[in-house]
């Protein structure tokens, strides 16, 4: 099993690249957006892999990072979903973009992806969301956000940290799905000042803390 290809980059044609290393050129399938990262042939650059076997097939996929192969992972997991469209996936949505729709359960995201109708979308997210336990995520975020809107306008500022506290609970869900226990998201986010944070701005802080 491969867990990343380093070397210098020899060829890029439209759906793969080309990787010396040692005198050996892997062939790595990435998306445009992927390519367009490594920059310039000859550079020295890495890049995660997927090793995928199959009767009639051998590929190997790349990625610029783990939160992308983690993505694609996550994507090949779902019935129907192949490797064509999890690059088409990543060409055009971010892992922090792409969890944050799981987590919210926003079609709309992944109807944008070529390739993925609203069926498609709506078996992605169920899925997903079973594999990290999301029922019971969901249902707390739900008691909280009810329980924020009966707090009287008096009690502003409780209702902004009930807020904060909902969105960063969204933030560890997204984060989850990339494959990150909750014990050192939890670690990430004690360094990040979360007041006032979106919960994309929380996956992205936090996702930039986890890469180092």
């Amino acid at each position: 099993m491969l867990a990343y290809i380093k070397g210098t980059l020899e060829m890029k044609m439209t759906e793969y690249v080309v990787i010396d290393v040692g005198g050996l050129g892997y062939k790595v399938f990435m998306s445009g957006t992927g390519m367009d990262q490594l920059g310039e042939i000859g550079n020295e650059v890495k890049v995660y892999t997927y090793y995928r076997v199959r009767e009639d097939d051998i590929s190997i996929y790349g990625f610029n990072t783990n939160e992308e192969l983690r993505m694609f992972e996550l994507l090949l997991s779902v019935s129907g979903v192949g490797a064509k469209t999890a690059l088409a996936m990543l060409a055009v949505c971010t892992p922090s973009e792409f969890v944050l729709a799981i987590v919210s359960e926003d079609i709309n995201v992944l109807t944008s992806i070529p390739g993925i109708g609203p069926k498609s979308a709506k078996r992605i997210i169920l899925e997903l969301k079973d594999k990290i336990k999301k029922e019971q995520q969901i249902q707390e975020l739900t008691s909280a956000s009810k329980n924020s809107k009966t707090i009287s306008e008096t009690n502003v500022k409780v209702k902004q940290l009930i807020e904060d506290d909902n969105k960063v609970q969204e933030a560890i869900a997204a984060l989850q799905v990339l494959g990150y226990n909750k014990k050192e998201i939890e670690k990430a986010f004690m360094k990040i000042e979360k007041a006032g944070l979106t919960t994309e701005e929380l996956i992205k802080k936090g996702l930039a803390i986890l890469a180092n």
